[in-house]
């Protein structure tokens, strides 16, 4: 089923154009509707099954570039009951759904949508009612009034429409403008001869027919000329006015043609009486005034013919400024007021050659200024050198402003490039000139046989040490030469963009009293001419009025072009007579040009401001660049003695001296330079990394060493030792100044005496103590590598806890030194060592947190895992020992037998066991932790015997048995608390009976 679009009416929104009513009229006749209505056509059917003869399916999409105007079916409305009920089908489809969605689509009723409300025609009633009146109204009028179409003609077109119909009787033809019967065809369509016998003979007939179209032709005539008669009765008024307008118009125009001979007669009278003369007057003026400019231009070119010469004078002085200044002018000079002078056509491409050669030798004038003060010996203390090789009388500083200063005007802007080449050979050349000087005061190397790098490598550290000290203290000065020479640049950079902004603002004002001048040099001129006329209106002779008034009016014109007349001639003058100073000479041809040359010429020749401030950017950049490359040769030094691994194994107070040494020079060349240059100290910090790495595997291979060779007896602690652990309680954690002779009243103790306690130790733990303090002390002569160390004194004690528990409690001594057995002294030996070690822990700790930055508190975290293996530890060997015991109460006990005699074999051997426990700990251990420990050993023995009482049937009745349980249990509470320190300990021996329940 296809549908129809609804037209819209244009503009008037569906309403008749002649109707007030408002109300909808639709059109009568197709052909009168509006023509943007779109021609309706038929929709192709939703349906893909039946097709309908569309030239698309439904399958192709829209077109954006062939469908923009055109209609798709994407555009379509039509909905699906419209498509169900197409009454173009034969037969309906009655499964239309089913045999898609199966069986179980059914159709249902469809709800009314709440969102709609039922419409009924109460709801128009309103607009009924309001429309009611004008509808009346619109079908009386209609059938009243008769249509636009049926309306007659008025009485003043009919004649227009009767002379119109008889014009229409006139064939077309003979109204075309391209009418000539020349042509063939027309000729036969206006005679047509083909009617009329082409026979010799005429008969009746054809004279007919000829006489009739000559009627005819007579009549189209007739209606012709009568139309054309109506036509000029119609406008005769206009042509009669035409004719009378020609004759007046002929009139005036004689009139006007007496009165300009008139004025010519008169006009040619005045310029023959008073026009000639003064004119004669005013061109003799005018060629006065040539010859004048003449001669000005004549000393002009005198004075720009002598500019070669004196350029060449001014390079044979190497005064490059004043030459470059002087040819600048010129050019300027030839561009503005010389432009054409058939004989200096060459002189510009001259002047540019030998501008480009200026700058040639300004560029190798500058290069050979900084090798001459880069290389220069270090024994003067001059920072800028004073004189030049070529001029022995010239100032350094002037000599190098002046170079500074025409490359700036000739925009050589990368000068600096030079300077930095020669900076960076410079550096080279300091580093072999040390190294040379070192090796000739030393005779064991032959330097004409030994190469460059090989010649530090031989040095012994000493000998190298005090090397890389002369070459910090050369590159210093060094550094102060390239600072004293770029402060000197710098200051030329920014006096010429102090100059250019200066005269930037110096501008304005010139700008406006020109302006000024000019108003009263047009007021003078004015009143001339008002003069002027006076005086010839009075009958004065023209050319006393002329000269009197041009006398006044040219008076301030005058003095103005003599001063540039003379300023000009100043100018030749000075360009042949130049003095050898380049800032005089650009005073003078700044000031020589015209008005606005000066300021023409600096903005023209001269960088920008913004140009200007990059240069001083770039020579503060030059300056850490300076220091960055002595840096970069101090570490070429560095890593030549580091090649070998000579650096590596220096000592602690070598490495300490070298860290020292390099951190003063950073420190000097950050000072001079306000750069810190980090390359230096990168490479001092990977060979500490290495030194620590070294320092490191030493200790650790020397703890790993005495480990294994630990046989785990309570050694002597010598009084080094005992002093070394008095300065760790006074606060000082570092390593004492050794002592050559030691006092012979101190002999070596046997316990290690710390905060009042007594600790019995081995000799592996003094020298372990005498290491961490070592790292202390290594993080107290180099700071930069504080986390490093501390990860390696971390990696340090975690080794010694690891090792010594394979040793001792993993028996690892067994086969690495050869014990027999772990005694229970070797246990509580190992657990006080364990004891001293954490004690030290905090401090430790407390040295390195003072050393570290806020951020880094998190490395701290590893002393607290470290604390917590060795307590670990600790109470491992304690649960070692109490095993110990209690494996031998169990195989004791296991053989009591209650019966006498009291007390029993099998207490007496258990309380000699105890006996020997106490002894092998007693002197070791402190008393707390002895009766902590015979506290855990007596749990023990109260738990095995409680279960052989129990397994024997023994109660706590009062019976004969156990009065004898009794008396052994009151021995072995005696046996026990005889022995030292446990005299007190509450032994708590009621639980060797088992509780009723």
């Amino acid at each position: 089923m296809s549908s129809n679009p609804i037209p819209q009416s244009s503009g008037g929104g569906g309403r008749g154009a002649g109707s007030s009513d408002g109300l909808f009229r639709k059109p009568r006749d197709p052909s009168m509707a509006p023509r943007h209505y779109r021609t309706p056509r038929s929709l192709p059917d939703v349906c893909p099954k039946e097709p309908t003869g569309e030239g698309r399916g439904l399958c192709d999409g829209p077109s954006v570039v062939a469908d923009q105007h055109r209609w798709t079916v994407y555009n379509s409305k039509v909905n699906l009951p419209a498509a169900l009920n197409d009454p173009r089908l034969t037969k309906r489809e009655s499964d239309f759904f089913t045999k898609t969605w199966g069986l179980d689509f059914t159709e249902t009723d469809v709800m009314p949508s709440f969102y709609l409300p039922n419409i009924t025609r109460e709801h128009f009633s309103s607009y009924l009612q309001e429309t009611a009146q004008r509808e009346k109204i619109h079908e009386r009028c209609k059938n009243v009034c008769q249509s636009k179409d049926d309306l007659a003609v008025p009485t003043i077109t009919n004649n227009h429409d009767k002379a119109r119909a008889e014009l229409d009787q006139v064939p077309k033809i003979f109204m075309k403008p391209e009418f000539v019967l020349n042509d063939p065809a027309t000729f036969n369509a206006v005679l047509p001869w083909s009617h009329f016998s082409v026979a010799a003979g005429k008969n009746s007939r054809d004279v007919a027919s000829s006489r009739l179209l000559q009627e005819k032709l007579s009549h189209y005539l007739d209606v012709v000329e009568v139309s054309i008669a109506r036509q000029i009765s119609l406008r005769s008024e206009a042509f009669f006015h035409a004719m009378s307008s020609q004759h007046e118009l002929q009139d005036r125009l004689r009139e006007t043609a007496d009165s300009v001979a008139k004025l010519r007669a008169r006009t040619s009278a005045i310029d023959r009486v008073m026009c000639r003369g003064p004119l004669r007057a005013l061109r003799d003026a005018l060629t006065r005034n040539n010859c004048a400019k003449l001669h000005n231009k004549l000393k002009l070119m005198a004075a720009v013919h002598q500019t070669q010469p004196t350029v060449q004078l001014l390079l044979s002085t190497s005064e490059f400024v004043g030459a470059l200044e002087l040819i600048a002018t010129t050019k300027e000079v030839l561009q503005q007021e010389l432009q054409g002078i058939h004989s200096f056509r060459h002189l510009g491409s001259q002047l540019c050659e030998m501008e480009r050669l200026i700058d040639k030798m300004m560029v190798a004038d500058f290069s050979t200024y900084a090798q001459s003060d880069l290389n220069r010996p270090f024994e003067e203390d001059i920072q800028v050198m004073e004189k030049v090789t070529k001029q022995p009388a010239a100032s350094g500083k002037d000599r190098l402003q002046s170079l500074v200063f025409g490359l700036l005007r000739q925009r050589k802007l990368d000068f600096l490039d030079i300077y930095s080449d020669e900076m960076i050979r410079a550096a080279k050349t300091v580093v072999r000139q040390c190294v040379e000087k070192s090796v000739s005061q030393i005779s064991e190397i032959d330097a004409d046989t030994v190469k460059f790098h090989e010649q530090m490598r031989l040095m012994t550290f000493h000998q190298w040490f005090d090397l890389l000290l002369d070459i910090f203290e050369h590159f210093i000065l060094f550094l102060k030469r390239i600072k004293a020479t770029l402060s000197v640049i710098r200051n030329v950079v920014l006096e010429v963009l102090d100059s250019s902004q200066r005269s930037r603002i110096a501008d304005v004002t010139p700008a406006t009293n020109h302006s000024q001048e000019d108003e009263e040099d047009s007021g003078v001129h004015h009143s001339g001419e008002a003069e002027l006329a006076y005086l010839t209106h009075e009958g004065l002779f023209i050319s006393d009025a002329l000269n009197e008034a041009e006398a006044r009016s040219s008076v301030p014109a005058q003095a103005r072009a003599q001063a540039r007349t003379e300023a000009c001639g100043s100018d030749s003058a000075s360009a042949t007579t130049e003095s050898s100073s380049s800032r005089e000479h650009n005073y003078n041809t700044t000031s020589s040009l015209p008005a606005g040359g000066a300021a023409a010429l600096s903005e023209d020749v001269m960088p920008s401001d913004l140009e200007l401030g990059r240069v001083a950017n770039n020579v503060q950049e030059l300056l850490y660049t300076a220091s960055d490359v002595c840096h970069d040769r101090c570490v070429k030094v560095l890593m030549t003695r580091a090649k070998d691994g000579s650096l590596e194994r220096l000592s602690s107070a070598e490495f300490v001296c070298l860290s020292q040494a390099v951190e003063s020079f950073v420190q000097d060349t950050e000072q001079e330079c306000v750069r810190r240059s980090m390359s230096l100290r990168g490479a001092l910090q990977s060979q500490a990394n290495r030194f620590v790495q070294r320092f490191h595997e030493e200790r650790k291979t020397k703890l790993s060493l005495l480990l294994d060779n630990e046989r785990w007896k309570q050694a002597e602690v010598p009084v080094e030792f005992q002093d070394l652990v008095d300065s760790i309680a006074d606060g000082r954690i570092s390593l004492p100044e050794r002592r050559h002779k030691v006092s012979e009243d101190r002999k070596p103790s046997e316990f290690l005496c710390v905060d009042g306690q007594k600790y019995a130790v081995v000799g592996t733990v003094l020298l372990l103590i005498r290491m961490f303090l070592e790292y202390c002390q290594c993080v107290n002569d180099i700071p930069s590598i504080t986390t490093d160390i501390l990860t390696r004194l971390t990696d340090l004690l975690k080794h010694f806890n690891s090792r010594s528990c394979q040793l001792v409690l993993g028996a690892g001594a067994l086969q690495v030194v050869g014990l027999k057995t772990i005694t229970t002294r070797n246990l509580a030996l190992a657990s006080r060592c364990l004891q001293l070690v954490v004690l030290y822990i905090p401090v430790i700790r407390a040295h390195f947190e003072t050393r570290l930055q806020p951020k880094q508190y998190s490395i701290l975290r590893h002393f607290d895992h470290i604390t917590k293996d060795y307590n670990d530890h600790i109470a491992e060997i304690s649960a070692k020992l109490v095993a110990i015991m209690d494996s031998m109460f169990e195989k004791a006990l296991s053989k009591y037998e209650v019966k006498a005699p009291m007390p029993s074999a099998c207490l007496r051997n258990v309380c000699k066991q105890m006996a020997k426990m106490h002894e092998a700990i007693y002197e070791l251990l402190p008393e707390e932790q002895t009766q902590m420990l015979f506290l855990r050993i007596n749990a023990r023995f109260n738990l095995h015997l409680r279960r052989q009482l129990a397994r024997l049937g023994v109660s706590n009745d009062g019976g004969p048995q156990n009065g004898l349980v009794m008396v052994d249990v009151a021995f072995y509470s005696e046996n026990v608390q005889a022995l030292r320190s446990l005299e007190c300990l509450d032994l708590n021996m009621p639980e060797i009976w088992e509780q009723k329940r």
